[in-house]
């Protein structure tokens, strides 16, 4: 399979000639926005009704960035489709681009979706017309999002606490500052691949995928095929970080195997990864606040404004993401936040790690910094002043239900305090900065604090079965979907912990539509709480059974009997191996096969905490900045495997280094990304790795959890970027209000360009 894509931000195709093609060499199939299902979808590979507007044809007449599909060519080997793609002859009109968020805005700007709108259900909001050109594809909403496509506005909410205008009115001190968050790519090793085949009537995708589960219900929806003649199955994923949570080829190869009966691959360069897959979304946040003489907080307002590229795909929950991640952490009777987000023809946005929350902290915390700054205070009195801690009632969490309704929370137990003095001693904060040898260079230090969620209450669930084998061995099938994360492990060592069995004696299979019961995948840190907790409820439904069989063997009663390591039932007279029960099992005696069954759902929210550290050097000539040291204090609960919650935490530590000091999408002025490749792009190293990187676990043990966890990977990359910017103001006096800090800023900043 080869694609053709967009050499243009925003054109209509006016005509396309694949004549040529058709007649070329092991051609089998050349697929068209004249030929492909009349069918709109999203490509956001979130639960039901899935809240992002459905945007997006297989292939559409209107291009919206540069790498949109034109077309696809199907032959017997790479270098024919590669051939016959050179000979399609496509005719443009050319449109004007919308190239950021004020001209997105702009009055009489160029509209990037102009065709109808529809509402599934409910009425349409206020003021938005449901019209459109006639030429362009619908937009259908299921979800009450808000927008106003025909303006370029794909989502918008507002809501809050309080008297907004009265908090500020009472504060002695007032401050206004926005931030901006560029755009940057999430930079997989493994780019989007699928494989796709049709075997025994059905469609079979072997896919680098996050999301097995809701990939199967969006591309049988694609194709216009039944759920259950689609098999989705997550191959070993080289790397995700979000891009992977959205259908980005799986659409199109699993079409044409569907449509021509020949096995399809496909896989993305590392050009189309850039352009065509997923990005962080660019985000310019205003945060105003108010405040008595005493650090106390009176009124917070978050103005969010982000660019979701040309779908809108997570153009609702990426935004408020940013809110919901960083506004909580602070207690004050008066909050108030505002979402929009932009349609634009720059490349397309969606998940990332961390998932809005980065921004948002970035945003949140300097903010907090600089209004401790013109309060004369330091800034951790200041944090301390206003924070949350246990037992607190976080009641902007009643707004914060992303076009649902939400629901206040009374914090449990919180190890902020523990993690925030722990930082303060290592740093010697309050003391003397340490010195430098060379003038050009200036120390600076600066402190955050930063949390996340655990998976999606009330939303999402996980589901896992566990099967015990006629050698007294255990199979453990998770819907759950491990990205390199070790989630695997933690089912597995779940259900060793549970039947009294070694590691080895606990195989997993997971991620197979067909194969493993229901799980959400991988996304909203939930691989640990959800399909973790699932695998705990399987295990132990498996154990209630072993101890019901091995009771009817032995001729005791449940409550006497006990499994012991490895892998045998004692009671008080005797004694039965998991090996015997399953034979005897499996051979049609006593209870039948031994299969435990797990599911978890929950309303209840477990939110893990941390306190970064960040210490850097800044050149006041050249305008570079050198990350000297980074301490990471961070609270996942009880954690299952330390080394890969450890592992998980300095990773993303340092992913959140390159968005913060080097990554950034360029674009010109004809929308065309100039630095797609490696090369131009750059990403942090190992030579970027501080020479002092400390990270330490802080439990705090969570009563829904499995055996007490919570997640750990996406607050990793929330603490970087605000720390850094306060460390850098804390050296040379300026602040950096927009990221990537690159060297050419740092000197603007500095007044020397």
């Amino acid at each position: 399979l080869a694609l053709l894509t967009s050499p243009h931000a925003h054109a209509w195709i006016q005509r396309i000639d694949a004549s040529a093609a058709l007649k070329m060499p092991g051609v089998v199939a050349v697929l068209t926005h004249e030929n492909c299902p009349d069918r709109v979808y999203t490509t956001a590979v979130q639960g039901f009704p899935e809240p992002s507007p459905h945007d997006q044809r297989m292939f559409s007449r209107k291009v919206r960035h540069v790498g949109d599909r034109v077309a696809a060519v199907l032959a017997e080997t790479p270098d024919q489709a590669r051939a016959a793609l050179r000979t399609l002859k496509v005719e443009y009109e050319v449109l004007k681009p919308v190239l950021s968020i004020a001209e997105a805005n702009a009055p009489g700007a160029p509209t990037v979706h102009s065709g109808e709108v529809r509402y599934v259900s409910g009425e349409a909001p206020a003021g938005t017309t449901t019209a459109g050109d006639g030429r362009d594809d619908p937009i259908v909403y299921q979800f009450p999002l808000h927008a106003d496509p025909h303006r370029n506005l794909a989502a918008s909410v507002a809501d809050g606490i309080g008297d907004i205008e009265q908090g500020f009115a009472e504060a002695d001190v007032v401050i206004e500052r926005t931030y901006k968050g560029n755009r940057v790519q999430c930079t997989p090793l493994e780019p989007h691949v699928v494989y796709a085949k049709v075997d025994g009537g059905r469609l079979v995708l072997h896919a680098s995928t996050q999301v097995p589960w809701h990939v199967r219900r969006i591309v049988s929806r694609a194709i216009g095929i039944p759920e259950n003649k689609v098999r989705v199955i997550k191959e070993r994923v080289g790397g995700g970080f979000g891009a992977k949570q959205d259908i980005v080829v799986e659409d199109v190869a699993g079409y044409l195997a569907w449509t021509t009966g020949r096995p399809v691959f496909f896989r993305y360069d590392r050009e189309q990864e850039f352009v065509a897959s997923r990005t962080r979304h660019l985000m310019e946040i205003t945060v105003k606040l108010g405040a008595k003489k005493d650090g106390r907080l009176t009124a917070v307002l978050m103005k969010v404004d982000a660019d979701t590229g040309p779908y809108g795909q997570h153009c609702l929950t990426v935004p408020m993401n940013a809110v919901s991640k960083s506004l909580p952490l602070v207690l004050c009777d008066n909050a108030r936040f505002e979402v929009k987000s932009y349609y634009t023809n720059l490349s397309p946005a969606g998940a990332y790690q961390g998932y809005g929350a980065p921004k948002g902290s970035f945003a949140l915390q300097t903010a907090l910094a600089e209004l401790a700054a013109e309060l004369g205070m330091d800034q951790l009195d200041l944090i301390e002043r206003n924070r949350v801690r246990s037992g607190s009632r976080i009641e902007i969490l009643r707004s914060l239900g992303e076009g649902r309704p939400g629901a206040a929370v009374t914090l449990g137990e919180c190890g902020l305090g523990e993690m925030i003095e722990r930082g303060r001693k290592a740093f010697r904060w309050g003391g003397p900065k340490p010195a430098s040898d060379d003038p050009d260079w200036k120390i600076g230090r600066g402190a955050v604090i930063v949390q996340q969620g655990s998976g999606l209450p009330g939303l999402d669930a996980a589901n896992a079965e566990v099967r015990l084998l006629a050698d007294g061995t255990v199979l453990m099938l998770s819907g759950g979907a491990d990205l390199g994360t070790g989630l695997d492990t933690v089912t597995a060592k779940a259900a060793a912990e549970i039947l009294g069995l070694d590691m080895e004696d606990v195989a997993v299979i997971s991620g197979d539509t067909d194969v493993t019961p229901f799980d959400k995948g991988a996304y909203a840190s939930s691989g640990t709480y959800f399909s973790g907790n699932a695998a705990v409820k399987a295990a132990q439904d498996l154990r209630a059974k072993i101890l019901a069989a091995a009771s009817a063997v032995l001729g005791e009663p449940e409550s006497d009997l006990s499994i012991v390591h490895r892998g045998i039932v004692r009671g008080k007279k005797g004694e039965v191996t998991l090996a015997k029960l399953a034979h005897m099992s499996t051979q049609g005696e006593h209870h039948g096969d031994l299969v435990g069954i797990g599911g978890f759902k929950t309303e209840h929210a477990a939110f893990p905490y941390g306190a970064h550290f960040a210490e850097v050097a800044v050149n006041v000539r050249t305008g570079d900045v050198k990350l000297r040291r980074f301490h990471a204090y961070q609270d996942c609960g009880t954690p299952i495997n330390p080394a890969l919650a450890l592992g998980q935490i300095y990773g993303g530590i340092l992913k959140a280094v390159g968005h913060t000091l080097y990554e950034e999408m360029l674009y010109d002025k004809d929308g065309r990304c100039v630095n797609p490749r490696f090369l131009d792009y750059k990403i942090p190293t190992i030579r970027e790795v501080p020479e002092d990187f400390h990270v330490e676990l802080v439990p705090v043990a969570d009563e829904v959890g499995p055996f007490g966890g919570k997640s750990v990977s996406e607050i990793s990359l929330n603490g970087a970027a605000p720390a850094i910017s306060i460390a850098i103001h804390d050296a040379v006096g300026v602040w950096m209000r927009e990221w990537p800090f690159t060297p050419e800023r740092i000197l603007r900043a500095l007044g020397k360009i």
